[in-house]
Formats: C-alpha cells, sequence, structure tokens
C-alpha cells in the first residue's frame, strides 16, 4: 500500500468525477473560466506545475473563491473533496490539486495533455509469455468470445476448473461472476476473449490500446455503506485486532464512499497492491489498472499498477487487518487494539499516509458517522 499521495487511485483516473467539479472531455480553456471554492483545512499551496514536487507560487485559503481556466493530469494528490490526478489551471497560470476543489460546473481538459505512454507495437507472443488462468464458474460453463462483449459471437466454451493460456486483458462489458464483478475481460493466446469476472490468474498486462474501466454507476447512501461495512470490520478486529471504527473509517475516506473503481468493480477499499502476482489467501486475484506517474520535475507519464480483488466487501476488509498486522512497522498500534483514536494515530505516525491531516480526517469521519458504536470488543 502506498502513502497517501502515491498508495491509492482510488479508482485511477476516475475518483475525480466523485462530488461536485466533474472533469469533462478536452477541449480549448474556457476563457471566462470556471468558479470555484477551495476546501482544505487551513491553506492550499499553489504550484508552478502539475506535480507536488513543482516549485512553490504562492498559497490560497480555505473557501477562498478562484477561477479555473482548465484541468491537466498531475501528481495524484488525496485531497479533502476527493482523490484524484487532475490539477486545475487557475487564471494566474499557477496549479492547485482538484483534490481540494468543489467548481460551479465541468471543468474541460486543457488543450495540452501530460505526455502519454506510446503503445508497444503488438505481435504474436511466444508461448512462453503466456499467464496460466483458471475458471471458477458456479453457473456452468463460461463462454470464450470473439469480443470483449456478451453479445460478441462463442467462440468456445470453458468448464469450471478448466485452465485456459492469457496474453493481457483489456475493458469490455461489465460482468457479474463468480470470482468478482469486472469490466476487464482477458484475451487468449488464441485471440479470443472469456471475461475476468471468472478466471484467477497471476498479473496480466493491459493489452496495447486498452483504456481505464468506467466507474461502476452502484452507489450506496452513508448509512447503507456504513451497515454493509460493519460485519467485515468487526470480523476483522476479531482476527487482526483493528478496531472496527477504524477499518470503516478508513474504507470512507480511502474508496471515497465505495464509489472508487478499485471498490466498485474489484472491492478493494483500501488500494492494497498485488506483489509480483501474488495476492494473498483473503483476496481472490489482480487487476491491472492505467494511472500516471510523475517525476520530480513534474513531467508525467501513463503507466500501470496491479490492484488485488475481491469476492465480496469482508474480505477487503479483513485483508486490511492483516495488512497492518503483518507489517512491523504498524506494530506500535496493536498496543491500542482497543483505543480506536490512538491505533489510527500510531498508524499514521508509523508513515501509512503523507498527509499531515490524515488523523484528523480519520477520527472526524469517526466521530460524524458514530463509528465509535461498533467497538464492541467482542
Amino acid at each position: 500500500m502506498l502513502h497517501t499521495t502515491r498508495r491509492l487511485l482510488a479508482g485511477p483516473l476516475l475518483v475525480a468525477a466523485i462530488g461536485a467539479g466533474l472533469i469533462i472531455a478536452p477541449a480549448a480553456a474556457d476563457a471566462a473560466g470556471v468558479a470555484a471554492t477551495v476546501q482544505v483545512g487551513r491553506t492550499l499551496k499553489l504550484r508552478s506545475a502539475p506535480s507536488l514536487s513543482a516549485r512553490i507560487v504562492g498559497q490560497v485559503r480555505n473557501q477562498q473563491r478562484i477561477t479555473i481556466q482548465c484541468a491537466i493530469t498531475g501528481t495524484s494528490v488525496r485531497g479533502s473533496v476527493r482523490t484524484t490526478n487532475l490539477w486545475d489551471r487557475l487564471s494566474s497560470g499557477h496549479y492547485i490539486s482538484h483534490g481540494y476543489v468543489r467548481s460551479t460546473r465541468g471543468v474541460a481538459r486543457c488543450a495540452n495533455p501530460s505526455p502519454q505512454a506510446v503503445p508497444v507495437k503488438t505481435k504474436t507472443a511466444p508461448k512462453s509469455f503466456y499467464k496460466l488462468g483458471t475458471v471458477h464458474s458456479a453457473d456452468g460453463k463460461v463462454n470464450v468470445r470473439a469480443g470483449a462483449s456478451t453479445s460478441a459471437p462463442v467462440t468456445g466454451s470453458l468448464a469450471d476448473g478448466a485452465k485456459v493460456n492469457l496474453v493481457c486483458g483489456v475493458v469490455g462489458e461489465q460482468v457479474d461472476g463468480t470470482v468478482r464483478s469486472s469490466t476487464q475481460w482477458d484475451r487468449t493466446s488464441s485471440a479470443t476473449y472469456v471475461s475476468h469476472a471468472y478466471v484467477t490468474t497471476p498479473t496480466l498486462p493491459l493489452c496495447p490500446g486498452a483504456s481505464t474501466p468506467p466507474t461502476s454507476s452502484v452507489t450506496l447512501t452513508s448509512a447503507e455503506f456504513i451497515a454493509a461495512a460493519v460485519p467485515g470490520a468487526q470480523l476483522g478486529w476479531r482476527q487482526f485486532g483493528v478496531p472496527p471504527s477504524v477499518t470503516i473509517a478508513q474504507a470512507i475516506l480511502e474508496s471515497g464512499w465505495g464509489r472508487s473503481s478499485l471498490a466498485s468493480v474489484d472491492r478493494n477499499y483500501f488500494g492494497i497492491k498485488c506483489f509480483n502476482g501474488v495476492y494473498g489467501p483473503l483476496a481472490s486475484g489482480c487487476h491491472v489498472y492505467q494511472t500516471n506517474e510523475c517525476t520530480k520535475a513534474g513531467s508525467c507519464y501513463a503507466t500501470t499498477a496491479t490492484f488485488r480483488t475481491y469476492t465480496v466487501m469482508a474480505n477487503s476488509f479483513r485483508d486490511h487487518g492483516n495488512f497492518l498486522k503483518v507489517n512491523s512497522r504498524y506494530q506500535p498500534a496493536f498496543s491500542y487494539t482497543r483505543n480506536a483514536n490512538l491505533f489510527i494515530w500510531n498508524v499514521w505516525k508509523a508513515g501509512y499516509a503523507t498527509d499531515p491531516n490524515y488523523y484528523t480526517k480519520i477520527t472526524g469521519i469517526m466521530a460524524a458517522n458514530s463509528l465509535y458504536a461498533y467497538d464492541t470488543w467482542k
């Protein structure tokens, strides 16, 4: 799990759509600009480029009104409004993270976007480059199709337990399967497709030209999300010792109340990654997402990151507890398994997040939503 400014995609490239200030399709900058309001604890730094390492050129205060000309891709930032890698170019020519901004209407992309990685020319993959996947289906045989859609022609089928050679993943129609709900389809060695919703596999790269999955339209109210989160959070406490209120509050902050693509598609509420294709005993597989990384000089480029997928919400919450438990840096926190505030304080101080307001945000969520009531210590 990465630190706040680089750990969670929170739905890579997608979380910018949460809350006010949606980012619309690339277009020329609006000459009149878009009115917006800064939402930050105290003050927020203005930068010379869309990067946390760029030169500081000023600052804005909480609730200050600003005018946005357009938005551009830069360093991913977890703000008070959203987690996003989009930065707003102000009328002054300076930049501010869109993670701390609410705008009155959609913001157009700047005319000159950040550099994108050049796709590698497609070649027939040698057999040694195939990844072996396993089909898991409680719904009978899984259809193999000519395209990444349930409307594409059927070219064959695979039974539960069948092995299949896979090359890469593409974005297609969302499917609710036995393993997960996913928009990823896996391209086989014969150039056909099988839904990733029925397959477990080592890490697959994105196929050349594949795009980022759309955000799921499934949303829960705050009360519904908390009710769904409680069983897994309390089970995580019994197994690993993380207070339920802490787990639920971190899931709310890190997944945007479950609206991030990681959460809504793959039931990953904490951005836990796969490591060399290994996803541990509680996850069901790995999902490759396209994201952006930025150099210290502020130059950004497209890349990929691989995150764990889960069959049910509770397993993500349990894996979060396991992640903290097995990492020695967080061991001091486990002296306070019956004191939620001291527990998250020690997790934050150990380097879980670089956001200086992370502890305040988490405890604020716990208090505002009465999450302490779920710390039953049973």
